[in-house]
């Protein structure tokens, strides 16, 4: 080959990996900005009384199952009642606390005497460290009812039941989880003389990762950006003026959010350079542009938050100073906006034909 010829072959090369190099670290801004806003840790469920109630091309997976409705009590994965059993104690099984049977792999532990505070406490200790948000419900035999069950609980439960999620953000439950958390459950019958019931944990792990694949389909988000002109800057102080005057306010994390009557968000409004935008340092600031981004899969009715974002981004562009952009600079159309909200109109409805409709409680353990 020519000098010439190898020179192209070069340059070619090099463009090739400069434009892989730009996707690689636009994608890896945009899941910052979702930490960021949105979180990526999983909460521990065991400290509170109960479940908080909380774009990019996306391939949708073809195949949608039927749903199981959210809180479906997970009683197939318990122990058969034992000969004998009350009428009323039958009844405690369809009165528990749900867990979800599409998310929670639930393992149970049935006593003959009530199970003391402390093995309690050691056992919720063990699953937490699992890796995966866990949750716990305990049966009082005095109460004749089941409730959620703090590492601090002073009741003397006879049965209890452990649930591990399956999936979240961070993935799908792994092996080594499913071992400690068995292990844990197994350990605390057997130091006690209880029984203990574990569900088949490979069939739960094949469900586990099919609802991760489907999660990563749908699991995007949208992102309005005002840029600043050449060699012009965004001042901090006046952006949280008119954000605020918008309706976002800022937030410890230092993303500014805006959030509906339930104080849930909706989209924020983040730096599009690496610095947050913290309160004690937002009047000295200034940024070159700045990124409205709405987490899809966790807001109900996208279209219409959607077309709320973009009113505030098309006010916010010229009380700035700025222009609007998608993440390749490339100026935001009619045509664009047409294709985002047919976007967001496929992925709410294939996941709610999943039996997971984008904000709900389901979505919203699904998505943290």
């Amino acid at each position: 080959m020519s000098d010439l010829q190898l020179s192209l072959l070069a340059i070619g090369a090099l463009v090739v990996g400069v434009v892989y190099l730009h996707n690689w670290l636009q994608e890896r801004k945009f899941r910052r900005r979702l930490r960021q806003a949105f979180g990526n840790a999983p909460d521990d469920v065991l400290l509170r009384s109960g479940l908080e109630t909380v774009l990019a091309d996306g391939r949708l997976e073809p195949q949608l199952e039927p749903a199981e409705s959210p809180g479906d009590d997970a009683d197939r994965h318990a122990a058969p009642a034992r000969a004998g059993t009350t009428q009323a104690a039958a009844r405690d099984r369809v009165t528990a606390p749900g867990f979800d049977a599409v998310l929670d792999y639930v393992a149970e532990i049935d006593s003959a005497a009530p199970i003391a505070g402390s093995a309690v406490s050691e056992l919720l200790s063990k699953i937490a460290a699992c890796g995966k948000p866990c949750r716990a419900a305990g049966f009082d035999p005095e109460q004749g009812e089941w409730e959620d069950v703090a590492r601090d609980a002073s009741r003397r439960y006879t049965r209890l039941r452990l649930a591990l999620q399956l999936v979240n953000r961070a993935g799908a439950v792994n092996p080594a989880q499913f071992a400690a958390f068995g292990d844990a459950v197994r350990g605390c019958a057997s130091r006690i003389a209880a029984t203990a019931t574990c569900p088949d944990a490979r069939a739960a792990l094949r469900s586990a990762h099919e609802l991760d694949a489907f999660c990563a389909d749908v699991d995007v988000a949208v992102g309005i950006n005002i840029i600043a002109g050449d060699g012009e800057t965004f001042a901090g102080a006046r952006i949280r003026t008119l954000a605020e005057t918008a309706g976002f306010r800022l937030e410890s994390d230092g993303v500014f959010h805006c959030r509906d009557e339930q104080r849930r968000t909706l989209f924020t409004l983040d730096n599009h350079e690496p610095a947050p935008f913290l309160p004690e340092q937002i009047q000295s600031l200034s940024t070159h542009g700045i990124t409205l981004l709405l987490d899809v899969p966790r807001v109900a009715d996208g279209v219409r938050v959607f077309e709320r974002m973009l009113e505030i981004a098309r006010g916010l562009a010229p009380a700035l100073g700025g222009r609007l952009v998608d993440d390749n600079r490339v100026a935001l159309n009619e045509a664009g906006i047409a294709k985002i909200k047919e976007q967001l109109r496929s992925i709410h409805a294939a996941m709610e034909a999943r039996g997971i409709p984008a904000g709900s409680p389901r979505a919203m353990r699904l998505f943290s």
